[in-house]
């Protein structure tokens, strides 16, 4: 499995942020080829983070283009800054 992981720092709207991440975004990720889970959280003091995980690489990979593209089309005003992405493969779980 793979699994990418990205931080937003200054989001002006947490709550906002959820709804449209919830009413649009996770369709996006369970069309995703080996999609397996995601999750929005929020970190507070303006820190939200998303995890998607996947069965392969490609996944993940797709998820990174498909997260940056709704961003820019639909959250640009609520998460300012440009977000810390990590990906790599998981070597443990529960």
């Amino acid at each position: 499995m793979y699994a990418a992981v990205r931080r937003y720092e200054g989001v002006t709207d947490p709550a906002e942020a959820a709804r449209l991440v919830n009413e649009g975004f996770v369709r996006l990720m369970r069309e995703v080829p080996g999609f397996v889970a995601y999750y929005w959280v929020d970190a507070g003091n303006g820190v939200m983070v998303s995890t998607s995980v996947f069965q392969d690489r490609a996944g993940a990979e797709e998820s990174i283009s498909r997260a940056s593209d709704f961003v820019r089309d639909n959250l640009a005003s609520l998460l300012p800054n440009p977000p810390q992405v990590m990906a790599g493969a998981v070597v443990a779980s529960a």
